[in-house]
């Protein structure tokens, strides 16, 4: 066990039974054209976080235990896709629709894919998720179960959807949650710093959260 420096109290990781989680940082939300801009949001935010985003997963890489990314993607036919959410909002591209990165948030497609500078190994474990959540509709919970985890830390994108919606899942999932503060990032400011108020609130309600290079500074001591 080590002591990690974190709101709202200090955090007891226990490596032996840590993943690290990277939420969602793929192109189609981190690069110009793909589907975050197609929302009319700028993307320099979560462009801004990738670098703190490498540093950490290369650090935990030395550590030799799990590292998890998800993307969110449909399946070319958007079987999987609820009209709810395809109907949603009014963007200049929809799911499914060509864009300048092939078929936004499509399996497979260009822009669905990690950034280059986090491209994960061969042995690190994507998850293609449907939904928001990193558990809904897929074998996350399985995943981690196999290998004994039991505290997830947290980075990627976008904090206050994304990343929280799987904050609250592995939380009522019996998983302790620890989310990098600058290594997780919005298209508005205001909704990052809200999220992470409401997940530290009321002694850590859904976990707990701390810098990158506080926590660098625990799992390589």
């Amino acid at each position: 066990m080590m002591r990690v420096h974190a709101q709202p109290f200090p955090f007891e990781l226990d490596l032996e039974r840590a993943a690290l989680l990277i939420i969602d940082m793929q192109r189609d939300f981190v690069e110009p054209g793909g589907f975050g801009e197609s929302l009319g949001n700028q993307v320099e935010p979560l462009q801004s976080i990738v670098p703190t985003v490498k540093k950490v997963l290369e650090a935990w890489r030395l550590t030799e235990k799990l590292v998890v990314h998800t993307r969110e993607s449909h399946l070319p036919d958007l079987s999987d896709c609820p009209e709810a959410k395809l109907l949603r909002g009014n963007p200049s591209l929809r799911i499914g629709d060509l864009g300048p990165m092939g078929r936004i948030l499509i399996r497979d497609e260009p822009g669905n894919q990690i950034v280059p500078e986090l491209t994960p190994l061969q042995h690190e474990v994507v998850i293609d998720k449907p939904g928001k959540g990193a558990f809904y509709g897929t074998a996350l919970h399985e995943i981690l179960k196999q290998n004994h985890i039991r505290q997830l830390v947290v980075m990627g994108v976008t904090t206050e959807v994304c990343v929280q919606s799987t904050l609250r899942e592995a939380n009522d999932r019996g998983f302790d949650c620890l989310l990098v503060e600058d290594a997780t990032a919005s298209y508005f400011p205001e909704f990052k710093a809200a999220t992470l108020a409401m997940v530290t609130a009321q002694a850590a309600i859904v976990g707990w959260t701390c810098t990158s290079q506080v926590l660098i500074q625990a799992i390589s001591s």
